[in-house]
């Protein structure tokens, strides 16, 4: 049953289900089930720390069921923008329904789409990074792989990163900082694997092209099946679940800086270097993207094995109520920067 707890990530899909079948305020019912009652259980249900013991871990790793239920998003996520695209064109334009179902697309494009995303694309089988670059392009981010894995992996915590939120940095500031500047980055990074490689960057080889095209073809392929105002609502889509990405990396290495050594280089990367949440719903319904201190001095290991660390900074409480403290900017100083100074 342990394993099947990550099934959990499904009743996403049932909450869109049921916005784009629905109306009025049943729109909005995946914000009002994840932004309003999860956070609610989650300041009733204390964390769990608990870890896998080495047996069990070395266990567990290679348990195909956990693979097994994130592949499962894959045509779930593309049907379901599929059916959006057609459901809100037949809804009126402007309409709360026609507010509530885009807003019901884009939690899908963030939870779902870019998360499992960046978990498959931290895989080494090059079958299994497809999928999460398809899950990625539903979201229209496709540049947070190159950017991700080669760029934010190797600067977190330090200035150089653009996901890496400073300290009293506003999250509206912060959205446009991290977005584009990582988008800028995902094509130095090509740019740069390519020269070294001793290829050209103007080539299909270059990933931030194929990604560019891939983009470019899915918007005029919308345009051209579905309309404009379809259009319109799919980019708004996007961008929600781009705004939710940003919203997370904000929360997630607010304020934490590596420190520099005697040759001006930084320190490795350690686990007091992300805020990390041990809250069980909010980890369960994200594949344990909360114990993110374990994910950054490991990328490449799964998310039924990240482990909670004493040294890594906890959060009040999970991701979902964390994000809408983010939102509440005085709040969340006053809460965020008197934490911050246990590890300054």
């Amino acid at each position: 049953m342990k394993r099947l707890k990550y099934l959990f990530v499904y009743t996403i899909p049932v909450t869109a289900f049921i916005a784009f079948n629905w109306e009025g305020i049943w729109t909005f019912l995946p914000l009002i089930v994840f932004f309003g009652l999860v956070p609610l259980l989650e300041l009733l249900v204390p964390p769990d720390r608990e870890n896998m013991d080495k047996k069990l871990m070395d266990d567990e790793k290679n348990k195909k069921i956990y693979d097994y239920i994130l592949y499962g998003t894959l045509p779930i996520q593309v049907g379901f923008l599929i059916y959006f695209l057609f459901v809100i064109g037949d809804t009126p334009y402007g309409s709360l329904e026609y507010v509530g179902r885009i807003t019901a697309m884009g939690f899908m494009c963030g939870v779902i789409g870019i998360n499992v995303g960046h978990e498959l694309g931290h895989r080494h089988k090059r079958w299994e990074q497809l999928l999460g670059e398809i899950l990625l392009l539903t979201s229209l981010d496709t540049h947070f792989l190159p950017y991700h894995n080669a760029g934010h992996h190797r600067n977190v915590a330090t200035p150089e990163d653009s996901a890496t939120a400073r300290k009293n940095e506003l999250l509206f500031v912060y959205w446009f900082r991290s977005h584009f500047g990582s988008y800028i980055e995902a094509w130095q990074l090509e740019n740069q694997r390519l020269k070294n490689e001793g290829r050209r960057w103007f080539s299909l080889q270059n990933r931030m092209i194929v990604y560019s095209l891939a983009n470019v073809l899915l918007i005029g392929g919308v345009f051209f099946a579905f309309g404009t105002s379809v259009l319109i609502a799919f980019l708004f889509a996007a961008a929600i679940g781009i705004i939710l990405l940003e919203t997370v990396n904000y929360i997630e290495h607010y304020g934490l800086l590596r420190k520099k050594n005697e040759h001006g280089r930084y320190e490795a990367v350690r686990h007091h270097h992300s805020w990390n949440s041990d809250h069980p719903i909010g980890r369960t319904l994200l594949f344990n993207l909360s114990r993110h201190s374990d994910h950054h001095y490991n990328g490449s290991k799964k998310y039924q094995i990240l482990k909670s660390h004493e040294k890594s900074p906890q959060m009040p409480t999970g991701y979902p109520g964390m994000m809408l403290l983010a939102v509440v900017q005085p709040l969340w100083f006053w809460v965020m920067n008197r934490k911050l100074q246990e590890f300054q």
